[in-house]
């Protein structure tokens, strides 16, 4: 059985983290931090609810903070799998990884030299040195290639056009397919085109949908829809 858990980018378009489960494993599409206003950025600190060591595997569409900033905490907590990225993907995260977590350093540090946080001391969610351990966890998938876990789940690439290096995953488990779009566009300047896809689409960032394209994905979720088709017959949904 397979089934589908939101664990952020739910009613914001930041802290995208989604969880399939499959026949007792759990894998995390997407990591992400949420980001703007501090009411967002306080739930990077609450835990997560399937503890970081029984998260067997993340799949990252893309680089962006908002789908991979995360990944530190996730491994400072615990979490021992791998990380699966395009090529490209992997390395940006080689970048901006740790330049994140230069970043939350700063801001511990500047808070506690104003004295403007009621933690004494302030403290980063994670470090630069907690952000290069994710490096040895990454494993770079090609577009096009498939990937089999020992739960059985698989999946693939295809390019989304978004970044360099973002990928639409493309997950099958007994007899269910389900897309995870990442995020999408802009329609006049995508990278690569993405064909060939089928079945239920979970799209992950609406906000990134422009014209013809975000009419065309609901118009094949809407198909979807009226053919029964889902996640353990649950019908599929744009969030």
């Amino acid at each position: 059985m397979l089934a589908l858990q939101f664990l952020g980018a739910a009613g914001t378009v930041t802290g995208s983290k989604h969880a399939l489960l499959h026949d007792g494993s759990a894998t995390l599409i997407d990591c992400g931090l949420y980001q703007g206003p501090k009411t967002l950025r306080l739930r990077n600190w609450e835990p997560l609810p399937i503890p970081p060591p029984e998260i067997d595997a993340v799949i990252v569409t893309h680089a962006h903070i908002d789908h991979t900033g995360y990944l530190p905490r996730l491994v400072k907590d615990g979490f021992k799998g791998r990380v699966y990225a395009t090529p490209a993907t992997a390395d940006l995260l080689g970048v901006l990884l740790p330049d994140t977590g230069h970043l939350q350093e700063e801001e511990a540090a500047y808070a506690n030299k104003k004295g403007y946080s009621r933690h004494k001391p302030a403290l980063p969610l994670f470090t630069e040195r907690d952000a290069y351990k994710v490096l040895g966890h990454l494993e770079r998938v090609e577009c096009g290639e498939t990937v089999t876990q020992k739960s059985g789940l698989r999946f693939r690439y295809q390019d989304a056009g978004h970044i360099l290096g973002s990928g639409i995953c493309e997950t099958w488990a007994d007899g269910v397919k389900v897309v995870f779009s990442g995020d999408l566009g802009r329609e006049a300047r995508r990278l690569q085109p993405a064909d060939g896809l089928a079945g239920p689409l979970c799209a992950t960032a609406q906000g990134y949908f422009r014209g013809a394209r975000r009419a065309g994905l609901r118009d094949r979720a809407g198909g979807a829809r009226s053919r029964g088709a889902g996640l353990g017959r649950d019908r599929p949904a744009i969030s």
